[in-house]
């Protein structure tokens, strides 16, 4: 029973799909629009709006601290942690021209990581430090981290005796960017249909026959997975494992002195300022497995630890109210390295950002939407 407009512009068979409104989904659907003006592109999500990571992180913007950074370039060699911060790096500068700093709440206020004195991980980062820093020079042109152990002070930390600072990094409003982000995509032409979970999608020579969980069956010519640490319920092979993040928010604290980014724990506590209060998130270390979900949830022992965190070092001798409480699932695997790749010659995959979409989402999607675009069928 649909009307000549609804068929010519709404339900007419979409030339490419993309399947999450994420950052690399958006991003995604909107460069490969660009690259082809008069395709009909819809993207699908599941929630009302954007759902996912992208709107549930803590809003870093960032590539990697000391401590990261060196156990990477243990693991795998300088090439490969090298090319994967000279990605992120690069990410962050294209989504900051392409959305603004201004869209996208950007502060040039720093990131940090903060060790104990007897802290094995300080041991490890001071013997390497000066060696970090000279194989990031050619990424970016000057010294990247130095020592600011007088800074523990004027930011109001306890128990911590060494920071490193870099000018580099500082937070965003991930609510703002994705914002930003879904109004560009739709004013350039692209569809979105929320509240459509996908369920399945089969994979023919002629088209790609996606069902959704209000029962609807579409086709479209071509599809991207974008939907990151979801990626094994439409595709179980995949090397993808979801990881969840538990984030608490506290209300504005009087006189806080807290300002950037923060890491600790090998970057599994980070922390950061925002409207006059601290957003504190991590402690997955703490139950790795019961963390291995997709479950939107907290649950009780992480956050007691995080409050612990409030209590014993970011805020030491202030009283602060909790007002806020959640999670978000991030897709990691066996590697750091994103998948971005064909499955099949209709369906591309773009996920596995291991907890690091803001910076590298973007170019993700570029890629993929390249992939795309180079091979168009109809």
């Amino acid at each position: 029973m649909q009307s000549i407009w609804e068929s010519r512009q709404f339900h007419r068979t979409p030339d490419l799909v993309v399947i999450g409104a994420g950052i690399v989904g958006l991003f995604t659907a909107l460069f490969y629009k660009r690259a082809h003006p008069n395709h009909h592109v819809l993207v699908l999500e599941r929630g009302p709006f954007p759902s996912g990571a992208s709107v549930k992180n803590a809003g870093f913007a960032c590539f990697g601290s000391p401590s990261e950074l060196l156990a990477d370039l243990d693991k795998e060699g300088a090439d490969a942690m090298l090319a994967r911060v000279e990605n992120r790096w690069l990410g962050l500068l294209e989504l900051r021209k392409e959305l603004g700093d201004a869209a996208i709440g950007f502060e040039a206020t720093g990131g940090h990581e903060v060790y104990a004195a007897h802290d094995p991980l300080y041991t490890r980062v001071a013997n390497g430090f000066d060696a970090l820093n000279d194989l990031l020079r050619p990424i970016f042109k000057m010294p990247v981290f130095h020592w600011e152990d007088r800074s523990i002070a004027r930011f109001g930390l306890a128990g911590m005796d060494h920071l490193v600072r870099t000018s580099l990094e500082g937070p965003l409003d991930s609510g703002l960017m994705m914002s930003v982000l879904l109004r560009k995509t739709l004013a350039e032409g692209v569809f979105l249909r929320p509240n459509a979970e996908v369920l399945r999608f089969e994979d023919s020579p002629m088209q790609v026959t996606i069902a959704l969980k209000d029962g609807d069956i579409l086709n479209a010519a071509q599809v991207v997975l974008a939907t990151n640490g979801y990626a094994k319920e439409l595709i179980p092979t995949i090397d993808v494992t979801p990881a969840r993040g538990q984030v608490l928010m506290t209300a504005p604290i009087p006189g806080l002195k807290l300002k950037g980014t923060f890491h600790y724990d090998e970057g599994f506590y980070y922390f950061r300022d925002h409207a006059g209060g601290v957003l504190l998130g991590g402690g997955r270390n703490i139950d790795i497995v019961g963390e291995t979900t997709t479950a939107d949830a907290t649950t009780p022992g992480i956050q007691d630890a995080l409050e612990c965190l409030l209590h014993d070092m970011i805020l030491p001798r202030t009283p602060f109210t909790i007002v806020r409480h959640w999670s978000g699932i991030m897709g990691m695997g066996g590697s750091k390295t994103p998948i971005i790749e064909r499955v099949s010659p209709r369906v591309t995959v773009a996920v596995r950002m291991g907890g690091m979409g803001v910076a590298i989402g973007i170019r993700v999607a570029r890629k993929a939407a390249g992939m795309v675009a180079d091979r168009p069928l109809q």
